[in-house]
């Protein structure tokens, strides 16, 4: 279908020269996201962690957002979220809104990381933080009130390339059990030359030059053999809990995010594809102008209730159909 009017209206007043110094394109990238993603939802509870456990120096930043309605003797799910950014940009503050809409969506307590950004600290410090958090969280379900049987991994495009390492090393290091993962337009592979790169390299707000250089602040010297952990679309799958991938039409990482739903499911485990029409990179921050936006919420709460059993939440007016492929069922 067509890109989302509203979409292409955002696109076409974007900035065309981005700022001059790292430092000021964080700062400015911040303000950018918030000022789009609409009022600002309510939620039942938000708190502050720090992850200091570990032979590590620096400790982690972990915000922790209850869903609406749950109460001090509820146990539910939890989704830890790693957020986008290219491995260097973004903070917890400019995922403050995005999260608490996932928290109420999927009925999960969303805790977002603030990992270590490059490249300043480059692979592997962003990805051992997301999963220095993701054992903290389930090691301390208790305490944080949630139940440590249902607990996802997720992320949006950098944060799903973390979050999809994260699990792959839960499985190799016999870590944590998660339950679930969740991916918003992953990152999972450095080939630059896939269909969507091709077909959406310009003009679709993430660029071909852009992730060129996320990839090289990233891994440096290890981009012309990346680890699998940082490339999983590269790694053997088999062992690894069921997953949801979303991947937005306009897209430069559309094809990799498809892929790697095939891939999973060529391994045993059960993916489920869902394409939201219409939309772009960095959708999940643009509810504040282009209302179909609400999409990327609705499929992950529908998809995220299912799996954990959880009531469905009423779906938003604004949500648009898309193409759902879910993985087939094997004996």
């Amino acid at each position: 279908m067509t890109i989302d009017a509203d979409i292409a209206a955002l696109l076409a007043r974007a900035p065309v020269a981005p700022p001059a110094s790292l430092e000021s394109l964080r700062a400015e990238t911040d303000l950018a996201l918030r000022s789009i993603q609409g009022a600002l939802e309510e939620i039942e509870r938000i708190d502050d962690f720090a992850v200091e456990e570990g032979k590590y120096d620096a400790a982690i930043p972990v915000r922790a957002y209850r869903p609406l309605g749950t109460t001090t003797s509820d146990t539910p799910p939890a989704i830890v979220f790693a957020h986008a950014g290219g491995w260097r940009l973004c903070s917890l503050d400019a995922y403050d809104n995005p999260c608490r809409a996932l928290a109420n969506a999927t009925g999960c307590v969303v805790f977002s990381v603030g990992y270590r950004l490059a490249p300043e600290h480059p692979y592997p410090a962003p990805l051992e933080d997301v999963y220095r958090a993701l054992c903290w969280v389930i090691a301390h379900a208790g305490e944080l009130r949630i139940d440590k049987n249902r607990v996802a991994i997720g992320g949006d495009s950098a944060g799903g390339n973390l979050a999809a390492g994260a699990a792959l090393l839960a499985r190799d290091r016999r870590g944590p059990t998660i339950a679930h993962q969740l991916f918003v337009y992953p990152a999972l592979d450095t080939d630059l030359d896939t269909p969507s790169y091709r077909k959406f390299a310009e003009g679709y707000y993430l660029t071909r030059d852009v992730m060129k250089q996320c990839w090289s602040d990233y891994l440096g010297e290890l981009l012309s053999a990346p680890p699998v952990y940082a490339a999983p679309l590269r790694a053997e799958l088999r062992g690894l809990p069921s997953a949801t991938i979303l991947v937005s039409e306009y897209d430069p990482l559309r094809s990799e995010g498809e892929a790697y739903a095939r891939k999973l499911a060529d391994s045993d485990v059960s993916a489920t594809l869902i394409r939201l029409d219409g939309m772009i990179h960095a959708c999940i921050h643009m509810l504040g102008v282009a209302p179909a936006a609400s999409t990327v919420f609705v499929h992950a709460g529908r998809e995220i209730r299912d799996t954990f059993g959880i009531e469905p939440r009423r779906e938003s007016p604004n949500a648009r159909p898309t193409v759902r492929q879910a993985s087939p069922s094997r004996s």
